[in-house]
């Protein structure tokens, strides 16, 4: 059955509703702005992820009311990280304190993703959920103008917009219609093997660095945590031959004797599932009347478990741009070129760093140093965060 989904004009329209796009629509109504924002998976659907949550993101999530959620379902939280290492060293990080942030979150993205979804919609923003986008509206000069799109079950939608923004992924609709020019491009990339086990009580992240191997264990809802196993694209294709269940004991050992004993008495309490692997980029992520956010701008490897927090970072980076734009402090261009801008100065370390971590071809030492250089990226984030919370303060 066709028909019209729905028309008219807004002041932005977000196009994907997962962390980063829900994030920007909820900056962006709180503030006043008129938001539709568009996503083709259904409501409370779940996604492959890490869960992993950075400092950086858990101060987002606390400063915009969503943290205290995440933390009345249950997730469990996390107050120590733990690094095992190929030559037997093991290093203990508690989580101290800093910014009203005293532990770390996994939260499952079904609940993430609703809370984020649900705070946009309380915010005043109007939620469309299994309606995909099909093109872009322009004007006479080549401006985004807006979207078109189509439900599920065969209706149109057509909305006008001031400024379209891409939040819908690595192979993101958006940056392919107006031909986003790809800036930075990495060579290496991790294939992922994970699946949920029973670990009731767990309150750490875990990382292990074997021989051309790494496995983690992430805490996360119902008692459960994500259990992952990771190497080279070229290595997993071998290995996935004899089997998944088979691959993921071969890489567990690989990665060294503390993973095979972490992992050997946690029940499965899902299938295995996996990513083949894809080399991170950076995309020009603004142009007459459009922008992109999260996966869709920008894309590094799984390996260090900052992917949402990259997204929660980058949606508030982008909302504070297109405030600035819409107050007629700066021109949306200008606004929207400073935004890339900070994103990338932010992110160049982060995924540099993430591109030899995932070339899988370190020694303790080696993997010891890139981990430091995570760190200290990371320190820098927090500290950029920390300074847009003190400018301007969350409504």
């Amino acid at each position: 059955m066709s028909g019209t989904a729905g028309t008219g004009r807004v002041d932005v329209v977000v196009v994907g509703g997962r962390v980063a796009g829900a994030s920007t629509a909820l900056l962006l109504a709180r503030a006043g702005l008129s938001v539709a924002l568009v996503e083709r998976g259904r409501r409370g659907s779940d996604t492959l992820s890490t869960h992993a949550l950075m400092r950086a993101g858990v101060l987002q999530l606390s400063r915009w009311g969503v943290l205290d959620g995440i933390a009345a379902a249950g997730t469990p939280a996390v107050r120590r990280t733990v690094f095992h290492h190929a030559d037997g060293e093991d290093v203990a990080v508690t989580i101290r304190p800093r910014s009203g942030v005293d532990a770390l979150y996994a939260p499952r993205r079904h609940l993430l993703d609703r809370l984020l979804v649900e705070a946009a919609e309380e915010a005043g923003a109007r939620v469309l959920h299994g309606v995909t986008v099909t093109s872009l509206h322009r004007d006479a000069t080549g401006r985004v103008t807006g979207v078109v799109g189509r439900t599920e079950g065969g209706a149109r939608l057509d909305l006008a917009a001031g400024l379209t923004i891409g939040a819908d992924g690595i192979r993101s609709r958006v940056a392919e219609q107006v031909g986003a020019a790809t800036t930075w491009r990495g060579r290496t990339a991790s294939a992922v093997l994970y699946r949920y086990v029973e670990d009731p009580g767990a309150d750490a992240y875990e990382w292990t660095y074997g021989t051309g191997a790494a496995a983690g264990v992430i805490p996360t809802n119902d008692g459960a945590s994500c259990l992952f196993v990771s190497t080279t694209p070229a290595r997993m294709r071998r290995l996935r031959r004899r089997g998944v269940d088979r691959a993921v004991d071969d890489l567990l050992e690989a990665a060294g004797p503390e993973a095979v004993v972490r992992a050997r008495d946690l029940r499965p309490v899902s299938a295995v599932r996996g990513w083949a692997g894809v080399p991170g980029f950076a995309r020009r992520s603004y142009g007459p009347g459009w922008a992109l956010v999260g996966d869709a701008g920008y894309f590094k490897d799984p390996i260090t478990s900052h992917g949402i927090t990259d997204a929660l970072r980058d949606a508030e980076l982008l909302a504070t741009e297109v405030l600035a734009a819409h107050g007629g402090d700066v021109a949306q261009e200008v606004a929207l070129a400073r935004y890339e801008a900070t994103r990338d100065r932010l992110s160049r370390q982060l995924f540099e760093t993430t591109e030899r971590v995932a070339a899988y071809d370190w020694d303790g030492p080696g993997i010891r140093s890139l981990l430091l250089r995570l760190s200290a990226a990371m320190g820098e984030e927090v500290e950029h965060l920390e300074q847009l919370a003190a400018v301007r303060p969350s409504a």
